[in-house]
This record gives C-alpha cells, sequence and structure tokens, in this order.
C-alpha cells in the first residue's frame, strides 16, 4: 500500500476566518504549511512553502528525529548533522578514565574509525502522516466506563499501528488539539548510528550551566552522526560490516549563513508545550509541579557532585543526568519566573473566563460546551488528591537506576504472560528491541553509591508523606511512618538501605540483567532479588496509579475534543496544535529584543565574545587553546575564512522569533533558499515561560551560525574530512 502525507483539514472551526494567520508564533503540522504559504512568502522566503507538506521531498525528506532531539541529513552518505548537547550519551558510552570523550570530544579520522553511539541510538525519518481520527474514536459507545473507553482508545491505536508496521516502518497513532485529532505517523527506523565528529565539551558546552538558557550565548552546540544500514540498503542492526546510509535528500549548506533581517524556517521535532490546558491545570504546573522539580532536581545535583568528587569514573557515569537535570531545574527556573513576571495565571484565568461567557452567551454553544470546563476541573482536583504519593512512587524509580530496571523487568514478565495484542503498548514485542537495550546500556552509568544516595534522597521524601497519601508497602518494608521526626525517619532509612545494597543486585551485572531480560516470566517473577522483591512490592500501589491513569485518560478523551472545539471555534483561523514530539515547522526572522527597560540584546554574537569570557581553569569557560589561537588571527586580520565582512568576525549565535521547545535541539534552521544555516539549539531565559502561554513579542530561540560550525570544523578541529563532506572548502 502506497502512504501520502494526507492534507491537514481540520474541522471548520480552523478556517471559518479567511484574513491570513495570526501572528503570535506556532509549532505547524507540515500539513498545515499549504495555508501558511502567503505569510511565509511575505517574510521572504524564496522557494515554495508548500514543498513543507511533502514528507518525502525536500526539505522535509532530511529532517531527522533522534528520539530525544531533532537532527538532519546533510550528505549524501548518511552524514547527520545535530547538537552536542545531543550526542552526549554516544561520548558518554565510548568515555574512559583515560580518554574521557564527554570532555574532549571525539574526531573519527577516517570512516572506519567512527563510533557506534550505544545501544539504543536511532535515527527516525518521518515518511507519511494521515488522519485516522475515525478509527481511534469514532463510534465509542456512550455507555462505556472511563476505564473502558481509554482501553477501546488504546486497542484501536494498537490495531493500526500493527498494520501500519507491516511494511516495514517504525509508527504511533498521536492526538492532536487534546484528542480532537489523531493522526498515524510512519517513519523509517534506523537502528545504526555512529559518531563522527564532536567538538570538546569547552566548545559544545561553553559557558555551561552559567550561559544556560541565556543570551548572549557563545557556544558551538553542535555535532556530527553518520547512519549505517546492511549491504541490502535496509535497516539493521549495529554491525561493523554495515553500509553509510544513502538518504533520498540531504539539506545543503550555506556557508554565507543568516543575517539580522533574514528569513528563517526551522523544521524539527518539538517535545512538550501546554499552552490548551484549563487555567486549573496551569495553576498545578506552576504552583507545584514545576517548583518541585526545581527543588528536587537541585538537591539530586549536589548529592551527584558530592559523589563524583576524587573520580573520574563516577563523574563520566553521571555525566549525562548531570547535565540533564542541571537543563531541567534552570528550564522550569526560567519558566517559574517568566510565570510570575508575566502574570501568566492570572491572563490564564482571564481568557478562560472570556471563554465560558462566550459559552454561556449562546444557547447552542451553551448546549454544545456547557460544563466541560468545569469536568475538566473536577478531574483535575482529583488527580491533585494524590499527587504527592504518586509523584513520589515514580521518584523511586526514576532516582534509583537499579529500582527503575527491577520495575521494567517485572513488568515485561508479567505482560508477556499475555497476548501480544493485550499487552501494555510500552511493552508489546514491537518494543522488546528498544527495552533490552536500554538494559543493556544501563552499565554504563550504574554507579552503586550515587543510586543508594539518590533512593535515599527519595525515600526520605516518602518518609516525609502526609498519612493520607502514604506509600503502605514502603512504610512496611522501611519501618516509616507519618508523624516521626526527621532524624528518625533518616535512622530507619539508613539502615533499612545498609541492608538492600549490603546483598550483591544480580541487576547491577549486565549479563545476569538481561539473562533476566530474556527470562522465562514465571522464573523471572519467582527469582530472589533485592531490587527485585522491592519493586513486587511496590506494584500493587504502581498498577493502582496506572488505573486510575486510564481512567483519568478516557474521562479526558470525553471532555478534551469539548473544550478544544469550543476555543477552536472562538479563535477562528488558523491555529496550531500542542507540541507533541511530531515533526513541525516555525519560522520568522533573525532579530534581537529587548527584554526589559534600558537592555538590548544584539541579534549576533561573534568570536570576540568568545575570547571575552575565556577563563583559563573555569570549568565553563576554559576555551581551549588552538581555539583562542585560531581565534586570535580572525581578530587580528578581520579576515580569513568565514568571516562575515559585516562584523568582521565569525558569527557564533544568533536570536531569532522562531516559536520553539525542548525537543527542537538538533533543528535544522534554513535561510529563504532552503538551504542550512544553523542548528537550533536554546530560547532565551526571559521567554521560555511561552511553553505555557506564547510571548508573540519578546520570545526568542537561540541558534548557533553555520559559519562557527564550519571555522571551528577545519580551523580548530582538523575536521576537513566532514568539512568537505558538507560540500564546502575547508
Amino acid at each position: 500500500m502506497k502512504r501520502i502525507a494526507a492534507p491537514f483539514l481540520l474541522a471548520a472551526c480552523l478556517t471559518l476566518a479567511p484574513a491570513a494567520p495570526r501572528a503570535d508564533g506556532g509549532m505547524w503540522m507540515p500539513q498545515q504549511m499549504t495555508d501558511l504559504a502567503p505569510r511565509l512568502k511575505k517574510l521572504g522566503f524564496q522557494g515554495n512553502p508548500k514543498a513543507f507538506a511533502d514528507l518525502t521531498g525536500m526539505p522535509m525528506g532530511a529532517i531527522v528525529s533522534l528520539g530525544d532531539c531533532s537532527a538532519s541529513f546533510v550528505s549524501k552518505d548518511g552524514l547527520i548533522i545535530t547538537n552536542h548537547h545531543c550526542v552526549t550519551r554516544a561520548l558518554q558510552y565510548n568515555a574512559t578514565p583515560e580518554r574521557n570523550t564527554v570532555k574532549q570530544g571525539f574526531l573519527a579520522p577516517t570512516l572506519a574509525d567512527e563510533a557506534w553511539a550505544g545501544p539504543g541510538s536511532r535515527v527516525l525519518v518521518t515518511v507519511a502522516v494521515r488522519e485516522v481520527t475515525k478509527d481511534v474514536v469514532g463510534k465509542l459507545g456512550a455507555d462505556l466506563t472511563d476505564t473502558e473507553r481509554q482501553l477501546a482508545i488504546e486497542k484501536r491505536g494498537k490495531e493500526l499501528t500493527a498494520a501500519c508496521e507491516k511494511e516495514g516502518l517504525r509508527c504511533r497513532v498521536a492526538s492532536f488539539f487534546e484528542g480532537l485529532q489523531w493522526f498515524e505517523i510512519a517513519a523509517v527506523e534506523l537502528k545504526d548510528v555512529r559518531l563522527v565528529y564532536a567538538p570538546p565539551s569547552s566548545i559544545g558546552n561553553y559557558g555551561g550551566e552559567t550561559d544556560n538558557w541565556r543570551w548572549p550565548r557563545h557556544t558551538g552546540d553542535f555535532a556530527f552522526y553518520r547512519a549505517y544500514v546492511g549491504k541490502d540498503g535496509k535497516p539493521a542492526a549495529h554491525d561493523k560490516a554495515n553500509v553509510p546510509f544513502k538518504p533520498k535528500h540531504y539539506l545543503a549548506v550555506d556557508p554565507a549563513g543568516a543575517s539580522p533581517g533574514d528569513v528563517v524556517v526551522v523544521a524539527g521535532y518539538p517535545g512538550r508545550t501546554s499552552r490548551h490546558v484549563t487555567a486549573r491545570e496551569m495553576k498545578d504546573t506552576i504552583d507545584w509541579s514545576y517548583p518541585r522539580v526545581v527543588r528536587r532536581y537541585g538537591d539530586m545535583l549536589a548529592i551527584l557532585a558530592e559523589q563524583s568528587k576524587g573520580s573520574k569514573e563516577t563523574e563520566i557515569k553521571v555525566a549525562v543526568r548531570v547535565r540533564g537535570l542541571a537543563n531541567s531545574m534552570k528550564n522550569r527556573q526560567g519558566i517559574l519566573e517568566g510565570a510570575k513576571k508575566g502574570k501568566l495565571l492570572e491572563k490564564k484565568a482571564a481568557a478562560e473566563a472570556e471563554l465560558q461567557a462566550w459559552i454561556d452567551a449562546d444557547s447552542s454553544r451553551k448546549k454544545k460546551f456547557g460544563g466541560v470546563i468545569a469536568a475538566l476541573d473536577d478531574l483535575q482536583a482529583r488527580r491533585e488528591s494524590v499527587r504527592e504519593r504518586d509523584a513520589t512512587l515514580q521518584a523511586l524509580y526514576f532516582n534509583s537506576t537499579l529500582l527503575g530496571s527491577a520495575r521494567s523487568i517485572r513488568r515485561l514478565a508479567e505482560e508477556r504472560q499475555k497476548p501480544d495484542a493485550e499487552r501494555e503498548a510500552e511493552y508489546q514485542q514491537r518494543n522488546w528491541e528498544r527495552l533490552r537495550e536500554s538494559q543493556d546500556r544501563l552499565q554504563r552509568t550504574i554507579d552503586l553509591g550515587s543510586d543508594r544516595a539518590l533512593l535515599r534522597y527519595a525515600l526520605l521524601e516518602a518518609a516525609a508523606l502526609p498519612q493520607a497519601q502514604r506509600i503502605e508497602a514502603l512504610d512496611a518494608l522501611v519501618g516509616i511512618t507519618a508523624g516521626l521526626t526527621q532524624a528518625e525517619s533518616t535512622a530507619r532509612v539508613d539502615g533499612w538501605l545498609a541492608t538492600l545494597y549490603g546483598t550483591p543486585s544480580k541487576l547491577a551485572d549486565q549479563k545476569a540483567r538481561l539473562a533476566l531480560f530474556d527470562g522465562k516470566p514465571e522464573e523471572v517473577l519467582a527469582e530472589k532479588d533485592p531490587f527485585l522483591d522491592l519493586a513486587a512490592a511496590l506494584a500493587p500501589l504502581d498498577k493502582q496509579i496506572r488505573d486510575a491513569g486510564k481512567a483519568h485518560a478516557g474521562a479526558v478523551s470525553r471532555l478534551g475534543p469539548v473544550y478544544m472545539q469550543a476555543m477552536l471555534d472562538r479563535a477562528g483561523g488558523l491555529v496550531a496544535p500542542d507540541a507533541n514530539s511530531t515533526l513541525r515547522v516555525t519560522f520568522g526572522t533573525v532579530k534581537g529584543v529587548s527584554p526589559q527597560d534600558g537592555v538590548l540584546y544584539l541579534p549576533q554574537t561573534t568570536l570576540q565574545g568568545v575570547v571575552a569570557k575565556a577563563k583559563k581553569g573555569d570549568p565553563e569557560f576554559d576555551a581551549p587553546p588552538e581555539l583562542l589561537a585560531a581565534a586570535a588571527k580572525v581578530l587580528a586580520t578581520r579576515k580569513g575564512p568565514f568571516v562575515d565582512p559585516k562584523l568582521g568576525d565569525v558569527p557564533v549565535n544568533f536570536l531569532s522569533d522562531v516559536d520553539t521547545t525542548g525537543g527542537n535541539s538538533g533543528s535544522a534552521v534554513l535561510n529563504g533558499k532552503g538551504k542550512l544555516v544553523g542548528l537550533l539549539f536554546d530560547g532565551t531565559y526571559e521567554t521560555i515561560a511561552s511553553d505555557l502561554l506564547f510571548d508573540p513579542i519578546n520570545t526568542r530561540s537561540i541558534q548557533v551560525d553555520i559559519r562557527y560550525v564550519l571555522w571551528v570544523a577545519s580551523q580548530v578541529s582538523g575536521a576537513t574530512r566532514v568539512v568537505q563532506e558538507l560540500g564546502v572548502k575547508p
């Protein structure tokens, strides 16, 4: 069956207004670009905007997902460009105490030297999208309970996915507009991914956490992978005999980069935004969820810093977690500050009140939409009543790698006893390979000292839970109860941990862990191991929470579409759905911004700024000597490769007003000719709260200029082979 990307035709509510799209941002589905063509042309795009709707053509056929980051093909031999921070796991996988590639970077002199990125590394190329709303939620009986409704939706989604994957693709069925629409998304999955080149962290992460989410920025956040396939050209597991993948399309690099006023188009896979939630849901995020993340991640970072002291091996093992925690913590801090400064809760509440007034003003609207906001608020209230308990249980699994592994292995054993169609989607056979790879890769990150310290932190959180939200099984095991003093709880937790970690766990050994993963279900469930036993004790509450989640999702599947339809009917015009890790396009221009009175952010930074920030011995600003030497030549002559004649310097980063979020990291930034001029890697701290409510005036994204990529590669790292493959003279 031939698959094509169907045109995007949401209900008439999205096309009521014939006027041009609103200029308030948007992470647009590729299919929507046909309707957005006039706006993109007005900005100065010289190509055919409608080409973005063709997922198998240019440029969309070159845009790929790495799972948690975006990337793109840039050569006929499967060379892929993405952000430096998107390859940290691969650098960690290849690191040793003697050669710490996380810090030193990596450069393969030849094709044969390119290093496997490790188990679980993937490249996904979206090739088709088709609407399946009727197939997923059509003719669902009104008499179904919320849980029955959710199970029916899941069953239909699994059936659609199975049929789609018969063609050898990797597929998912995704919800858009709060369940108002559903789309089946098909992708080619490439399983052999290898490191080609990543600069040292003193370039790729220049500025560290001090500059993270900040402007001005001087970070060379770029790196290169290559995708490999079997000799028959088909996707295959990692094997030395594999050959470079030959993509049908790849982006051409424009060595001229991007300049102020230029139109830019960003294509990638934004993760999650929450712009269409209710005011009560936003309040929960701002008042409870995000403050909790900031507190917990800050504490966890301090614990990991202490555990890493004097141990290069531990430092390498926790490097990815440290960077992820720090990035997420700062992101949430920025959102909270932006929400307070921008009065987002007040604005959201006011907008919701206006929506309710609009509904109440018309009898037909009141009949169709009346009561939906109150019903959603009631659902949210139920979740809030147990949120401390539920979040703390998840924290136990998150904090301890061993406990998280035990949970996954036990759940897989339980699910394997069912027919595949009846298994939870996460544990269906289509996912076994990925799950096994995750267990395999854990060996590079397991550090028993850190695992114990982080689990201790989560256990003390559990000890402090209120009486109404206790994790009773844990209380019985550890001997903790509500009302204990902190000293009493700490003593009991420490005593229990001594026993837990005093007995060696099979899950700490790679071979034994994988044997359990592959074992017969009944034998795995009967296996005696301290962490498997702990996972078994927590399993009933874990299942209770999952079951409650299904009931909640079923209820939302009734109410969400009604709420969203009301919002869309009132708004009219063209609207972008919330980001959900699917392929999107956003566009704007290169421009600065004044984030506060008396402050102006210029749209570009340069080598001169890199040199000015350099501090020898400072782990965040210790620019490599070879970079400083090469920069000195540029600054002395104001000439050389990739120097912008207007700046008299090599541009490093630039700002644009495109609408992006997490997951967009590594996204291709195209100019008006459709050529690659940069990579998106961040947003500005002042406006990352746009994930909740978009700020059309001040929001800016940060990109690394392709000229800095080329300059560092050719003038600093000696990555001549990579530069030549990009079609640029070194």
